[in-house]
């Protein structure tokens, strides 16, 4: 069992990362799933959403969930 990752646009970069698949085993937030990903602190910037939705680093995940990392969107 496993959860999907996609990390977005300068996070991708910074991480060298784009997608990823992490095997959910004691994985239980999705800061422990941004653990997996990356040794770096998250800056508080930072968001989260969880299959499409909003989420904070708190919130829980399970197996099959798709969580998605991305700077702040600003509009123009």
């Amino acid at each position: 069992m496993s959860i999907k990752v996609l990390i977005f646009a300068s996070l991708s970069e910074q991480l060298g990362l784009s997608e990823t698949e992490l095997a959910a085993d004691n994985l239980h937030t999705a800061q422990d799933v941004w653990n997996g990903i990356s040794q770096q602190t998250a800056d508080a910037a930072v968001r989260v959403a969880i299959n499409q939705e909003y989420a904070q680093f708190s919130s829980a995940v399970k197996s099959g969930d798709e969580v998605a990392f991305f700077p702040p969107v600003t509009g123009g």
